[in-house]
């Protein structure tokens, strides 16, 4: 992954553009509007929520197969927010991890997210970092 200056007024979050080396990603960046910006683009919490979605179904698919649970269809909504501390200065993450899953019980649910967030990458590269929610609901 490549980040580069666009707008030369801009910097890596505000006007920068990410590129992937095959050429497959290809994104300007921008602030969230939360924060200011003009929401027009993708901003790097975006990016990493996209990342750590497709990880964790992932994940969960390894976990089930682990117990022998089989699934019908899954999917993961993951909500990566920047906080700003006004009072020191400073920014933070945290994170929302929903799983939507259907053909199994609430139980099972709860059990394949908890599972999950202990054996994916991005889970374990984010524990004791950034709050992290976890939740899951059944069709």
């Amino acid at each position: 992954m490549k980040i580069v200056r666009g707008d030369p007024r801009g910097d890596g979050r505000n006007g920068g553009r990410a590129t992937s080396d095959d050429g497959a990603l290809d994104v300007t960046l921008v602030v969230p509007k939360a924060f200011g910006g003009a929401g027009d683009g993708t901003n790097p919490e975006q990016l990493f929520a996209a990342g750590w979605a497709s990880c964790f179904v992932r994940a969960v698919r390894r976990v089930a197969g682990a117990k022998k649970v089989p699934l019908n269809d899954l999917a993961v909504v993951a909500e990566v927010t920047l906080h700003h501390d006004t009072e020191a200065g400073e920014f933070e993450l945290s994170a929302v991890l929903h799983l939507e899953a259907s053909g199994i019980d609430q139980a099972t649910a709860d059990e394949l997210v908890q599972g999950a967030h202990q054996v994916c990458p991005y889970s374990k590269a984010t524990r004791g970092n950034i709050e992290v929610t976890l939740d899951a609901t059944v069709a």
